[in-house]
């Protein structure tokens, strides 16, 4: 399995979130250490990732940060180098 689908699947069971992008942003670090060092053959390294889910409700933004890297924790320890977040609920996310 693609890291990028391991990282959807993964959150959406864990968040049932109502909107997620997974955005494979590592093409553009080709050269960058952690590409080199990934040492996944696809070379999906660096995620920029939008998540809105009722299950933010009530927390703040590094508890928020917190779930999501528990949920990728296996992903964070081995392929994945960068991870950006962005995280919402519903309502802050008007929907």
């Amino acid at each position: 399995m693609r890291v990028a689908q391991s990282i959807e699947s993964k959150l959406t069971l864990a968040l049932k979130p109502v909107r997620l992008v997974v955005d494979d942003d590592s093409a553009r670090h080709a050269g960058h250490a952690g590409m080199a060092g990934s040492g996944h053959k696809n070379g999906e390294s660096h995620f920029n990732l939008e998540i809105v889910s009722v299950a933010f409700a009530g927390q703040s933004r590094v508890a928020r940060q917190r779930m999501v890297y528990d949920i990728l924790k296996d992903e964070l320890a081995g392929p994945v180098h960068a991870l950006s977040l962005k995280t919402a609920t519903p309502e802050e996310a008007g929907l």
